[in-house]
């Protein structure tokens, strides 16, 4: 299962890297300030846990389910929150109360994973 979140941190990594250079060079002439602004934000997130995911990974080699559980955690709300970004960004589609639900699940994937640490 471990192989499956460095893929899927690898992944993350690749679209920040191509996305982040669409945003800074073709962004400014099509995306008003504000949406660049979210945009960047979504792209910073995905940079900062792409590899957190790759190390939380390889963390859950070792420790187990509850260690999987807070990468899958990472990965569903970083898809949230990044996705629901995006298609205010991009495309003026508002998800309503997606990303903020993005933002917990991520908070709650960083929260078990902590648990998984100091758990015997």
């Amino acid at each position: 299962m471990h192989r499956l979140w460095i893929a899927a941190g690898a992944l993350t990594g690749l679209k920040a890297v191509g996305w982040s250079a669409w945003a800074a060079h073709a962004g400014p002439r099509v995306l008003a300030p504000a949406e660049l602004a979210m945009l960047g934000t979504a792209l910073q997130t995905m940079g900062w846990h792409a590899p957190a995911l790759i190390a939380a990974a390889l963390w859950a080699e070792r420790r187990g389910r509850l260690a999987h559980a807070g990468c899958g955690l990472l990965l569903a709300g970083l898809i949230l929150f990044a996705g629901a970004l995006f298609c205010r960004a991009l495309w003026g589609v508002s998800l309503g109360f997606v990303a903020p639900l993005g933002g917990l699940t991520l908070m709650a994937g960083w929260a078990v994973l902590a648990a998984s640490a100091v758990r015997r």
